[in-house]
């Protein structure tokens, strides 16, 4: 038994179709779909319709990540041209009744059981919360990994591929599709294969057309719509370390060191395009 396991696509349909003919050489016909499908890259539906595509030829099991929570509690405060909203402003528009439809029926998390294989729990940021972190130095990793009813936990949410043991527990994430982090700008996902007694993961990282979904970018008009979240983007899809997070955290703070307060999305864009320069990324 074999297991596809792809989380954290951002729009990146290219890298997408990359790993998916890989699984598809391999003979996989079962997949796990981790969450966050669009949200940063552009032309979401041509990602949708692979999935689509993809749900109507395979066994597939989709768990909602909390991209597909911004789609469910749009804020009218997102705007175009805005570094902190521009992405989601973009995609929301974007998105179709059977796009918002397929979300709602998604769970943050559900167990699964194949046959004479142990059972795995799925998710996207923890089985208890979407956007919570399981990384190794968190207590609360080993918490969450302890309350569960399985042994295997498949996650993503981080953008970092790996994984941890602890006693009987195993928890593995994938890596993202669409923007990894410290894997040299290569798409990454896991195929987790039963041997009866166990689960065992082989990790992958693809090189793909990173060019293209570059190009892609500055087509949709994503570079004036969202200039520096543009940026990190492309430098995420190149092998940069700076991830969005960073970026929009380091824009607050040197926003509140101006200007006393700062509060999400109201950031103006002079402090993202200091902390993208203070950061060493190009802007577009």
């Amino acid at each position: 038994m074999k297991l596809a396991v792809l989380s954290d696509i951002h729009g990146n349909y290219v890298a997408l179709e990359k790993c998916l003919e890989y699984c598809r050489k391999e003979g996989i016909t079962t997949y796990l779909f981790l969450g966050d499908y669009l949200g940063d890259l552009a032309y979401p539906q041509k990602t949708m319709s692979i999935l689509y595509d993809w749900m109507e030829r395979y066994e597939c099991y989709f768990i909602r990540g909390n991209k597909e929570e911004y789609w469910f509690r749009y804020n009218p405060r997102w705007k175009g041209y805005s570094s902190t909203t521009g992405c989601l402003y973009y995609n929301y528009h974007q998105l179709t009744g059977r796009d918002m439809e397929f979300f709602r029926t998604l769970p943050i998390a559900r167990p699964l059981r194949f046959p004479d294989c142990p059972p795995i729990t799925i998710c996207h940021g923890s089985p208890v919360n979407v956007k919570q972190q399981m990384l190794p130095d968190l207590d609360a990793t080993y918490d969450v990994m302890e309350q569960d009813e399985n042994d295997y936990i498949f996650c993503g949410h981080t953008h970092r591929q790996g994984e941890i043991h602890s006693s009987s527990k195993y928890l593995w994430n994938p890596g993202s599709v669409g923007v990894s982090i410290d894997a040299g700008g290569k798409a990454q996902f896991m195929i987790a294969e039963c041997y009866g007694k166990g689960w065992a993961p082989t990790f992958l990282s693809l090189d793909y057309d990173v060019k293209r979904v570059e190009e892609d970018l500055k087509e949709a008009g994503l570079d004036a719509l969202a200039p520096a979240w543009t940026a990190v983007s492309i430098h995420m899809l190149y092998g940069g370390s700076h991830s969005h997070a960073t970026v929009l955290s380091r824009s607050m703070e040197l926003c509140k060191q101006e200007e006393g307060e700062c509060n999400w999305p109201d950031i103006p864009e002079k402090y993202w395009q200091k902390a993208i320069t203070e950061l060493g990324i190009a802007a577009v």
